[in-house]
Order: C-alpha cells, then sequence, then structure tokens
C-alpha cells in the first residue's frame, strides 16, 4: 500500500491574463474606440430584440401625446398673430420627446451600474468613451425610429411642412442634435446618481424644462421674465427652428433668441455634448474613487 502525501500532488496554478495596453497613434486609438462603441451599441440593440415591448411602448407613448394635442387641444387654442395650433404644436411635441429621452437615458447607465456591468465593462481593456458612444448611438437609434412615426400620426391630424423636404430633414437634424445632446446628460447623470431610483429627481429637472418653453405655448404671452427664461430654452431654440424650417407658425417675440433660434438650435446641443460627453466619460473612469 502506498500513501500519497501533500507534497506528491500535482500543484495547480493560475495565471493571470494579462489586460493588453491601449493601442498606440491616434489612428489605431480611434478604430479602437469604434469598434468598441459599435460593440455596445450591439448589445442595446440586440437588448431590444429580445424585449421589443419597451421599444413598442417608448414609441406609444409620444404617439398618443401627438393625437391627444392634435384632436383634443388643436381646435380649442388660438395661436397669437393667426395659424393653426396644430401646426404650431407638433414641433414642440417632436423636440419634447427628444428630451424626454434623457430619461431613458438615465435609467439604461443607472441600472447597467446598480448591476455591476459597468464595473465589468472598466475591467475590459475598453475604450472609455465607448460606453457613452455605443449608448448615444443606440439611443439615436431609437430616436430616429420616433421621428419616422411621430410625423406621420402628426400627417394624420393634419400638420405639414410647407417649405420642401430638404429643410424639412434639416429640422428633424437639430431634432437628433438635441437628442445627442441630452444622451450626454442622461449618461453623466445616470453615472453620478446612486441607482435607477433617482429617475424622479432627474423627471423633477426635465418637465419644468419642457413646459416652461415655446414647444406648448407662445412665450409673449408669459409673464416677461418667464418669457425670457422661456425663449432662451435650448428646448425652445431647437422648436422655433424647426417650426421655421418646416414652414409653421413662429409668432414672433422681437427678442434676440427668438430672430437667432436657429444658431442657438445648433450652439445649445454643441455646448451641451462639449461640457457633459467628457464629464461622463471622465466619470465613468473614476467610478471607484
Amino acid at each position: 500500500m502506498t500513501t500519497t502525501t501533500l507534497e506528491d500532488r500535482p500543484v495547480t496554478t493560475t495565471t493571470a491574463i494579462p489586460v493588453p495596453p491601449p493601442p498606440a497613434g491616434p489612428a489605431a486609438r480611434l478604430r479602437w474606440a469604434a469598434a468598441d462603441t459599435w460593440t455596445i451599441t450591439g448589445r442595446a440593440l440586440a437588448h431590444w430584440a429580445r424585449q421589443p415591448g419597451q421599444v413598442v411602448a417608448g414609441l406609444l407613448f409620444p404617439v398618443l401625446v401627438v393625437l391627444m394635442m392634435g384632436y383634443l387641444f388643436g381646435g380649442q387654442t388660438e395661436v397669437p398673430g393667426g395659424g393653426d395650433y396644430r401646426a404650431y404644436v407638433m414641433p414642440g411635441m417632436f423636440a419634447m420627446a427628444m428630451l424626454f429621452g434623457v430619461e431613458n437615458t438615465f435609467a439604461a447607465v443607472a441600472t447597467d451600474k446598480r448591476r455591476g456591468v459597468t464595473d465589468r465593462f472598466r475591467a475590459m481593456p475598453m475604450a472609455p468613451s465607448a460606453m457613452v458612444a455605443g449608448r448615444a448611438v443606440a439611443d439615436l437609434l431609437q430616436a430616429a425610429a420616433a421621428l419616422v412615426v411621430m410625423p406621420l400620426c402628426g400627417l394624420l391630424v393634419g400638420w405639414r411642412w410647407h417649405d420642401g423636404v430638404g429643410r424639412a430633414l434639416a429640422a428633424f437634424g437639430l431634432l437628433l442634435a438635441l437628442r445627442l445632446a441630452m444622451v450626454a446628460v442622461g449618461a453623466y447623470l445616470g453615472l453620478v446618481a446612486s441607482g435607477p431610483e433617482s429617475l424622479m429627481v432627474v423627471q423633477i429637472l426635465v418637465w419644468p424644462v419642457s413646459f416652461l418653453s415655446s414647444a406648448l405655448v407662445v412665450p409673449a404671452t408669459l409673464p416677461g421674465w418667464l418669457a425670457a427664461i422661456a425663449e432662451w430654452n435650448p428646448l425652445s431654440a431647437t422648436v422655433t427652428a424647426g417650426r421655421e424650417l418646416f414652414g409653421d407658425p413662429v409668432p414672433g417675440s422681437g427678442s434676440w433668441a427668438a430672430e437667432h433660434a436657429l444658431t442657438l438650435a445648433v450652439a445649445w446641443p454643441v455646448l451641451l455634448a462639449a461640457v457633459f460627453f467628457p464629464l461622463a466619460v471622465r466619470r465613468y473612469r473614476n467610478l471607484d474613487r
């Protein structure tokens, strides 16, 4: 009979897999970031394919609001200076849908953070910007789908664009630019928040911004100081510029913000994205600090 001692037993060792360093050179880093961005985008698309109810629900709410505003209030409200309220309010509804998208971005990012998915991303050799950029691409695709469905519903209630397809496409481009800025804001807030249950705080911030704008009302009908806030609201810039490009009623107030709405509709999203995108990437890098 033979005995086996601990010294005779084979010793199993594990070797940690080294994490490769980031690629060297700007071109290589850009390809690396683009590939990782598409991976994160594909993950979001796969989730939607497995749970299409979320996509349908996300499109259903703005459609219902468009139909409600068109049929319930469209014939009851007058636009100062003349014009159909349906034509006035539709660009506002399109822009509000882009603004409310910040809640979806926030919830997705905060949920990944709470479940530890973000920590796993950070443990991988992944470009730090890919999490925010991939989320942006996925959410822009969803926003583009909304900007197909909502105008179709607008056509049903009598809304039309009047200045050609080119200017209409420019208006939709401004709406997507606003949504891109909201992705950056939502990603940063989602990384800062303690969890998805903080969504109520985001809603408290979003709803006043949406209603204190030119989306639903004419700022000139508001008290002076409220009218100034409404006209300089980033949402108002996109809405007013969209009305100009669609050829819809644009009651003028003579203010600089109203007269240069197209400039502000470009400047506000660029400014917000330039501020919050780097903040989100920095927060992503420093989550454990």
